[in-house]
């Protein structure tokens, strides 16, 4: 087996979605694109668009209106500081909506979890009280705070 390669289903907007990801990760490009229509005519938007995010391999396909995004299936962005978390954060929210514990959708309708590599560290630590300090800490906030988080382990 080569790859596992995600596919993201959009209506109409896979080209603008994989030129939105590609231009927020580092080490991404688009690759080929299949501007053919599903009976294999050329078409004024390509079928299927290869990306690669990070070095992951995508595809989106332009399969129409029947299936949309939802909550089931999103992707988790692991940072390892406060600035790559203000990042990812601002660069996926542009016209999406935030959500709570970090998630988000972006303006596709895609979910993602943007994490600091500290909350696991600080979860993980074997101590529940400051496990359960830091959980309550995080509940309400939407973007994550790493310093807010710290700060609760330490109360």
């Amino acid at each position: 087996m080569k790859n596992i390669v995600t596919c993201l289903w959009f209506d109409q907007q896979g080209l603008d979605a994989a030129r939105f990801y590609t231009s927020i990760f580092p080490n991404s490009e688009i690759g080929t694109q299949v501007v053919l229509d599903e009976n294999g005519q050329p078409a004024t938007v390509p079928l299927t668009v290869d990306f690669s995010l990070n070095g992951s391999p995508f595809v989106a396909l332009n399969g129409g209106p029947m299936f949309s995004f939802n909550e089931a299936v999103s992707f988790q962005i692991m940072c390892q500081d406060q600035a790559e978390v203000d990042y990812y954060w601002d660069a996926l929210t542009a016209g999406g909506e935030e959500s709570q514990c970090g998630w988000l959708k972006d303006r596709f309708g895609v979910s993602w979890q943007v994490v600091p590599t500290r909350l696991p560290e600080l979860l993980g630590q074997g101590d529940p009280e400051v496990a359960r300090k830091v959980m309550e800490a995080f509940m309400p906030m939407r973007k994550f705070d790493i310093a807010a988080l710290e700060r609760a382990a330490v109360s």
